[in-house]
Protein backbone atom coordinates (compact mmCIF):
# COMPACT_ATOMS: atom_id res chain seq x y z
CA UNK A 1 0.00 0.00 0.00
CA UNK A 2 1.14 3.97 -0.85
CA UNK A 3 1.25 6.43 1.66
CA UNK A 4 1.60 9.90 0.55
CA UNK A 5 3.71 12.81 2.60
CA UNK A 6 4.73 16.29 2.32
CA UNK A 7 8.61 16.46 1.89
CA UNK A 8 10.70 18.70 3.86
CA UNK A 9 14.37 19.47 3.87
CA UNK A 10 15.82 16.42 5.15
CA UNK A 11 14.41 15.12 2.07
CA UNK A 12 15.98 16.80 -0.21
CA UNK A 13 19.41 14.35 -0.26
CA UNK A 14 16.47 11.09 -1.19
CA UNK A 15 14.47 13.23 -3.79
CA UNK A 16 17.34 14.41 -6.12
CA UNK A 17 18.94 10.89 -7.15
CA UNK A 18 15.15 9.59 -6.81
CA UNK A 19 13.69 11.98 -9.71
CA UNK A 20 17.40 11.60 -11.25
CA UNK A 21 17.05 7.88 -11.56
CA UNK A 22 13.56 7.92 -13.23
CA UNK A 23 14.91 9.92 -16.83
CA UNK A 24 18.49 10.05 -16.47
CA UNK A 25 21.45 7.76 -16.90
CA UNK A 26 21.28 3.97 -17.46
CA UNK A 27 18.95 3.18 -14.39
CA UNK A 28 16.10 4.98 -15.96
CA UNK A 29 16.28 2.49 -18.96
CA UNK A 30 14.48 0.13 -16.59
CA UNK A 31 11.43 2.31 -16.48
CA UNK A 32 9.34 3.74 -19.48
CA UNK A 33 9.60 7.66 -18.37
CA UNK A 34 13.32 7.52 -19.39
CA UNK A 35 15.01 10.74 -21.42
CA UNK A 36 18.33 9.33 -21.68
CA UNK A 37 18.02 9.55 -25.45
CA UNK A 38 17.20 13.15 -25.48
CA UNK A 39 18.99 14.25 -22.25
CA UNK A 40 22.45 13.95 -20.53
CA UNK A 41 23.05 15.35 -17.29
CA UNK A 42 21.08 16.60 -14.07
CA UNK A 43 17.62 16.66 -13.84
CA UNK A 44 16.84 18.60 -10.94
CA UNK A 45 19.83 19.76 -8.31
CA UNK A 46 19.82 19.66 -4.45
CA UNK A 47 19.28 23.97 -4.65
CA UNK A 48 16.23 23.09 -7.02
CA UNK A 49 14.29 20.39 -4.52
CA UNK A 50 14.65 23.03 -1.86
CA UNK A 51 13.74 25.93 -3.41
CA UNK A 52 9.96 23.95 -4.56
CA UNK A 53 9.81 22.35 -1.09
CA UNK A 54 10.43 26.37 1.05
CA UNK A 55 8.04 28.54 -1.69
CA UNK A 56 4.45 29.51 -0.64
CA UNK A 57 2.10 27.30 -2.47
CA UNK A 58 4.39 24.84 -3.07
CA UNK A 59 4.76 20.97 -2.40
CA UNK A 60 6.62 17.79 -2.59
CA UNK A 61 4.92 14.74 -2.13
CA UNK A 62 6.65 11.50 -1.50
CA UNK A 63 4.91 8.11 -2.62
CA UNK A 64 6.14 5.53 0.01
CA UNK A 65 5.34 1.66 -0.08
CA UNK A 66 6.27 -0.02 3.89
CA UNK A 67 8.08 3.65 4.37
CA UNK A 68 10.63 3.44 1.48
CA UNK A 69 10.12 6.30 -1.05
CA UNK A 70 8.97 5.22 -4.34
CA UNK A 71 7.63 8.35 -6.02
CA UNK A 72 7.42 11.78 -6.16
CA UNK A 73 5.88 15.44 -7.59
CA UNK A 74 5.87 18.97 -7.25
CA UNK A 75 2.97 20.70 -7.38
CA UNK A 76 2.20 24.45 -6.38
CA UNK A 77 -0.39 27.04 -7.38
CA UNK A 78 0.35 29.18 -10.80
CA UNK A 79 -1.39 31.59 -12.38
CA UNK A 80 -4.61 30.47 -10.40
CA UNK A 81 -4.40 27.19 -11.30
CA UNK A 82 -2.83 24.21 -9.87
CA UNK A 83 1.21 23.34 -11.27
CA UNK A 84 2.44 19.61 -11.60
CA UNK A 85 6.30 18.57 -12.62
CA UNK A 86 8.66 17.14 -10.89
CA UNK A 87 7.01 13.65 -11.19
CA UNK A 88 9.28 11.07 -10.58
CA UNK A 89 8.35 7.20 -10.06
CA UNK A 90 11.70 4.43 -8.87
CA UNK A 91 12.56 2.81 -12.51
CA UNK A 92 11.91 -0.74 -11.05
CA UNK A 93 8.45 0.34 -10.14
CA UNK A 94 7.20 1.95 -13.57
CA UNK A 95 4.13 0.04 -15.15
CA UNK A 96 2.34 -1.11 -11.93
CA UNK A 97 -0.01 1.67 -10.69
CA UNK A 98 2.18 3.91 -8.64
CA UNK A 99 2.44 6.74 -11.25
CA UNK A 100 -1.47 7.06 -11.33
CA UNK A 101 -1.78 6.65 -7.82
CA UNK A 102 0.57 9.47 -7.38
CA UNK A 103 -1.08 12.05 -10.62
CA UNK A 104 -4.52 10.71 -8.37
CA UNK A 105 -2.92 12.43 -5.39
CA UNK A 106 -1.54 14.93 -6.85
CA UNK A 107 -5.07 16.10 -7.78
CA UNK A 108 -6.91 15.44 -4.89
CA UNK A 109 -4.12 17.93 -3.10
CA UNK A 110 -4.19 21.00 -5.18
CA UNK A 111 -8.07 20.36 -5.50
CA UNK A 112 -8.52 20.13 -1.91
CA UNK A 113 -5.75 22.15 -0.20
CA UNK A 114 -5.92 25.30 -2.58
CA UNK A 115 -9.47 24.93 -3.63
CA UNK A 116 -8.19 24.65 -7.30
CA UNK A 117 -10.11 23.32 -10.35
CA UNK A 118 -7.43 22.76 -13.06
CA UNK A 119 -3.83 21.45 -13.26
CA UNK A 120 -1.35 22.43 -15.54
CA UNK A 121 2.02 20.50 -16.60
CA UNK A 122 4.47 21.02 -19.34
CA UNK A 123 5.56 17.75 -20.95
CA UNK A 124 8.64 17.37 -23.69
CA UNK A 125 6.68 16.89 -27.22
CA UNK A 126 9.49 14.26 -27.73
CA UNK A 127 7.49 11.76 -25.14
CA UNK A 128 4.78 10.61 -27.29
CA UNK A 129 4.35 8.04 -24.91
CA UNK A 130 4.38 9.85 -22.10
CA UNK A 131 2.28 12.62 -23.55
CA UNK A 132 -0.22 9.64 -24.19
CA UNK A 133 -0.59 8.59 -20.72
CA UNK A 134 -1.55 11.73 -19.56
CA UNK A 135 -4.39 11.69 -22.33
CA UNK A 136 -5.54 8.59 -20.95
CA UNK A 137 -6.18 9.76 -17.81
CA UNK A 138 -7.98 13.26 -18.73
CA UNK A 139 -5.34 15.87 -19.21
CA UNK A 140 -6.22 17.85 -22.43
CA UNK A 141 -3.18 18.60 -25.23
CA UNK A 142 -3.32 22.90 -25.57
CA UNK A 143 -0.58 23.23 -28.58
CA UNK A 144 0.34 25.64 -26.72
CA UNK A 145 4.26 25.18 -26.95
CA UNK A 146 7.55 26.79 -24.91
CA UNK A 147 11.32 26.46 -25.57
CA UNK A 148 13.23 24.18 -23.87
CA UNK A 149 16.20 25.71 -21.78
CA UNK A 150 18.69 25.12 -23.89
CA UNK A 151 21.97 26.16 -22.40
CA UNK A 152 21.19 26.03 -19.14
CA UNK A 153 22.55 22.86 -17.69
CA UNK A 154 20.48 22.63 -14.49
CA UNK A 155 17.89 20.96 -16.91
CA UNK A 156 19.79 18.66 -18.50
CA UNK A 157 22.39 18.46 -21.64
CA UNK A 158 20.43 18.41 -24.82
CA UNK A 159 21.45 15.63 -27.46
CA UNK A 160 18.67 16.83 -29.79
CA UNK A 161 17.80 20.12 -31.23
CA UNK A 162 13.84 20.07 -31.45
CA UNK A 163 13.18 19.85 -27.75
CA UNK A 164 9.97 22.15 -26.86
CA UNK A 165 7.21 21.26 -24.45
CA UNK A 166 4.01 21.19 -24.79
CA UNK A 167 0.88 22.56 -21.93
CA UNK A 168 -1.37 19.62 -20.91
CA UNK A 169 -4.39 20.56 -18.68
CA UNK A 170 -6.98 18.65 -16.71
CA UNK A 171 -10.21 20.46 -15.30
CA UNK A 172 -10.26 19.31 -11.60
CA UNK A 173 -14.01 18.24 -10.50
Amino acid sequence: MLTFRRAGLADVPMLVPLVQSAYRGESSRIGWTTEADLLEGQRTDPEGVAEVITAGKSAVLVAERDGVPVACCHVAVEDGAGYFGMFAVVPSEQGGGVGRAVLAEAERYVAAEWGLTELRMKVITARADLIAWYVRRGYLRTGEMSPFPYGDERFGVPLRTDLEFELLVKPLR
